[in-house]
């Protein structure tokens, strides 16, 4: 069974312990993709997750990497080898998925840019684990026992660190960054909709700056 290498695992650590906090992006303007990680940025965000789950996701992860070359810029909600081979080519610098698959996960064990596998219960995690990997994406957070699934989860994997995301907030993103198993969390709560339809980038840029003050206080 092909196993995930030393250099993959520290390659997604330094993503996970670049910023306690990962911006989920989605783009529905690609002209809005540029502007907006630039505020994320300036705010102190140096991870920007863009997804696929609009058609611009590809395009906005080439445009944002030319952009912002010191950032680490990378591809949410990918959910084939297809996509994942695509956005490796636009200069995604890793790939996070929603859930996983034996083939999704074979292939990140080969792949350049290093996988985090999204998962919500114990057996995804040991399918991932058997592989090699030990950083997960925990998805969907809130909805799949949030933080006490967490700590439950600490006892037979303690190996294992965690990026939860998926309904957290700015004032509960504290409470999973106390956690042990916890090395970064990942929220939409960092790119309000109505913040971006106005193109407010510097409202941005002020949730991101103090979002991070609350994380490296409470981290």
């Amino acid at each position: 069974m092909p196993q995930l290498s030393n250099d993959h695992k520290l390659e997604i650590e330094k993503v996970l312990t670049r910023s306690p906090l990962i911006p989920v992006i989605t783009i529905d303007r690609l002209a809005d993709a540029v502007p907006l990680c630039t505020a994320l940025y300036e705010g102190g965000l140096g991870v920007l997750e863009i997804t696929l789950r609009t058609e611009f996701g590809v395009a906005a992860i080439r445009e944002v990497r030319e952009a912002l070359p010191d950032a680490l810029v990378g591809a949410g909600s990918v959910t084939s080898i297809a996509q994942y081979r695509e956005v490796e080519l636009a200069g995604a610098q890793f790939v996070i998925t929603p859930g996983v698959t034996e083939a999704v996960l074979e292939f990140g064990v080969t792949s350049e840019a290093p996988l985090l596998p999204g998962i919500s219960t114990a057996s995804e995690l040991m399918m991932g684990h058997i592989h090699g990997y030990r950083h997960f994406k925990f998805f969907p957070a809130e909805v799949s026992g949030g933080v006490a699934a967490l700590k439950a989860l600490a006892g037979p994997f303690p190996d294992v660190q965690f990026c939860p995301t998926g309904g957290i907030q700015q004032h509960t993103a504290v409470d999973y960054l106390t956690l042990r198993n916890v090395a970064a969390v990942g929220g939409s709560w960092l790119t309000p909709s109505e913040k971006v339809a106005a193109k407010d980038w510097a409202a941005i840029t002020e949730i991101a700056r103090a979002s991070l003050l609350d994380a490296r206080q409470q981290g």
